[in-house]
């Protein structure tokens, strides 16, 4: 990762930190959301309370990254891997890891713990947002928590697309290497 780096918490004993880069696309995000997704969306609150629903929208997207990858993280552990640190970037996150997978079924459950964890917190943000409705209109916490599980379900999906270094890649690499039975075959 190219870059400074911050480091923010650790969690686990892992560091997550935070590329410059990464803090430019969050207040990008933010002030998008305020000035233009969530007015549309939901019309009729006041400019102050679009600039809060962007930046706690932010925040959670923030949250739901460190999970997806802290999901990675933890089951290589399992499988005795040691994990330098997660890093939020320009294009979202990445669990560092010091050695490789040790065989493919390693590969298949850390590649699938992201996405998995994305799809559970995409149905806890609905299920969640649904009891912020009231007489049928949606409040403003019930509105951020249906726009982060609708992002977290398009994570899940984009993560899940054949293409290394996505989390879909690893999944196919896990499926060649197990086929062919060579790590570098199935890499290349």
């Amino acid at each position: 990762m190219n870059g400074k780096n911050l480091t923010l918490i650790e969690v686990f004993g892992i560091k997550v930190k935070v590329n410059i880069s990464w803090v430019f696309i969050a207040l990008l995000l933010a002030w998008a959301l305020a000035q233009g997704y969530f007015p549309a969306v939901y019309e009729g609150l006041t400019q102050i309370t679009y600039w809060w629903m962007g930046i706690v929208a932010v925040l959670g997207l923030f949250v739901s990254i460190v999970l997806h990858e802290l999901a990675h993280s933890v089951v290589a552990r399992a499988f005795g891997m040691e994990i330098k640190g997660i890093t939020l970037w320009l294009l979202g996150g990445v669990a560092e890891m010091a050695d490789e997978p040790p065989n493919p079924r390693a590969e298949f459950l850390m590649a699938i713990a992201g996405p998995i964890m994305s799809v559970v917190l995409g149905l806890l943000f609905f299920s969640t947002g649904a009891l912020f409705r009231i007489s049928g209109n949606v409040t403003p916490i019930g509105a951020i928590l249906h726009y982060l599980g609708t992002l977290n379900l398009i994570l899940a999906a984009f993560n899940l697309i054949p293409a290394f270094p996505l989390d879909g890649g690893r999944l196919a690499r896990a499926a060649l290497w197990a086929w062919k039975g060579d790590y570098y075959w199935a890499t290349g």
